[in-house]
């Protein structure tokens, strides 16, 4: 039986919220160091825990960077 499901291609910038990895393309930020953000600011707004994974919401997480002066 064919598989049914459709994934769709939601470009970057209009995902509610991001990967890790994703994160660290759009944004041109390393893993790391978005890992690193991440574990500084557990309670942020921009921090999305779903299940054991990290998720980022985008705009929120913008928001953050436009606040920041050194990343």
């Amino acid at each position: 039986m064919e598989d049914l499901r459709i994934k769709a291609n939601v470009p970057l910038w209009r995902k509610y919220s991001l990967s890790i990895q994703e994160a660290a393309e759009y944004y041109g930020i390393g893993e790391k160091r978005i890992r690193q953000i991440i574990s500084e600011n557990r309670s942020a707004d921009f921090v999305l825990e779903v299940g054991t994974h990290t998720r980022i919401k985008r705009e929120l997480f913008e928001r953050y960077l436009d606040n920041s002066s050194v990343v």
